[in-house]
């Protein structure tokens, strides 16, 4: 399947490892130039250097989410390095899960309002777009009531709401999606540190996905690239959940 990505352009937050790289990845393998953030430098430097290096159209910057003035400015800068913005994909996590009022504040700066502020900052770019889309990272947890179920999964939630109502108020002009995914593991990722020091909860975790294993980045990440994508003309207002069967509640 063409995904029609040739010639345009996907922003993407957090997109140095884990989720957020495998989506630019999976993106600029379908022919599109992605421009991503993250906050620390070097992180996105090196990721830069090794995805242009397997010959992707890769742009980084360090941006810190939290910080409005400067996500605004870098996605304002984006539309006009690049001509316009196409896609835009809000992968930032404050991963902040025990219920302290100092995570409750860095979840909602960072998974909220950092969703919010990029897709303020690029509307006037996607809804020049012939097929702007709009792809937020939610989570499982964000369904259903688990170890996360604090200001993590309170605000992963919200998410879920937020783009829902983005897909009403936008209908006809800009898409916009969620992409909920279960445990996903991967190298200097949180699983991995769990797995290493709190190896009860990682067997609980585990053993709780009838498949016998966690995601792996670039599963996400197709479902991510898929929303995102021209090809998806009639998909708005959808949740999409990428978890293995690991929840068990019905979707209506």
């Amino acid at each position: 399947m063409d995904l029609q990505f040739t010639g345009r352009t996907a922003l993407v937050t957090g997109g140095s490892r884990g989720i957020g790289r495998a989506v630019v990845e999976a993106l600029a393998a379908e022919g599109a130039t992605v421009a991503f953030c993250a906050r620390t430098a070097d992180g996105v430097r090196a990721a830069e250097e090794e995805m242009r290096a397997a010959g992707h159209d890769v742009h980084g910057t360090a941006v810190d989410i939290a910080d409005g003035d400067a996500l605004g400015g870098w996605v304002r800068s984006c539309a006009e390095t690049h001509g316009g913005i196409d896609a835009v994909v809000a992968n930032v996590s404050a991963l902040a899960i025990p219920s302290t009022e100092e995570n409750w504040a860095a979840t909602f700066q960072t998974d909220m309002l950092g969703t919010v502020r990029l897709v303020e900052a690029a509307l006037p770019s996607l809804e020049a777009s012939d097929a702007g889309a709009i792809v937020t990272i939610s989570s499982v947890s964000g369904r259903e009531i688990d170890f996360a179920a604090g200001p993590y999964g309170t605000f992963k939630g919200a998410i879920v709401h937020y783009t829902q109502g983005l897909a009403h108020q936008l209908a006809g002009r800009v898409r916009a999606n969620t992409v909920s995914p279960g445990n996903v593991y991967f190298a200097g990722g949180v699983w991995e540190s769990i797995e290493a020091n709190d190896p009860d909860l990682y067997a609980h975790a585990l053993g709780l996905n009838p498949t016998g294993r966690m995601a792996r980045p670039e599963e996400i990440a197709r479902a991510v690239t898929f929303l995102a994508s021209p090809a998806a003309t009639f998909i708005s207002g959808t949740n999409l959940v990428v978890d293995g069967a690991l929840t068990r509640g019905v979707q209506l």
